[in-house]
């Protein structure tokens, strides 16, 4: 059983049909939408703001998942809003950022406080997504920092949903075939 932690009284919620691996961690107030898969190693902290996934989005292994706190420069502080049919690469850092539906942030990306990711957007692997920007939709992204680097093709763009119901049916088979030892 995955470790799902409460946090001053705040538990997460996780909808229908979540494939939440055994080796990951998700402390306070954090919301997963139906479909939505935690792979292994993710650790996912909604202790000093909320963190939000969307329905069939995938968070991927080893990646980390935090907010940042209230204070009075920032009233709202930065939550994690991850909105649905994301996939969410290996190793990814998400701290404080907002994330539009159809997204696919690559493999070692990192993005920080107040980042705002559009729909339909593909984030190349080891990508730094600073503090602020804003991505717009429908671009391919790459970079430390990230710059915009080009319009998604047609096929890339449709790859976005399907990378997405990929991830759905892998969470569906390992919910019907892992079985722990």
């Amino acid at each position: 059983m995955a470790s799902l932690r409460s946090y001053k009284g705040l538990s997460p919620k996780v909808g229908e049909r979540v494939y939440i691996d055994e080796t990951s961690v998700l402390v306070g107030d954090i919301v997963l939408g139906d479909d939505a898969s935690i792979w292994p190693f993710v650790a996912a902290r909604g202790d000093v703001n909320h963190i939000h996934i969307g329905n069939r989005t995938n968070i991927q292994d080893g990646s980390v998942l935090h907010v940042t706190h209230k204070n009075q420069d920032n009233p709202n502080g930065y939550p994690l809003i991850i909105g649905n049919d994301v996939t969410v690469g290996h190793k990814v850092m998400l701290h404080g950022c907002e994330i539009k539906d159809r997204v696919l942030v690559g493999m070692g990306a990192i993005l920080l406080d107040g980042a705002i990711i559009e729909s339909d957007v593909m984030i190349g692997a080891g990508a730094l997504v600073p503090p602020g920007k804003v991505l717009e939709s429908g671009f391919l992204y790459v970079g430390s920092p990230v710059k915009q680097a080009r319009r998604l093709t047609e096929k890339e763009s449709a790859f976005l949903q399907r990378s997405a119901d990929n991830y759905v049916q892998n969470k569906n088979d390992y919910l019907e075939h892992v079985i722990n030892l």
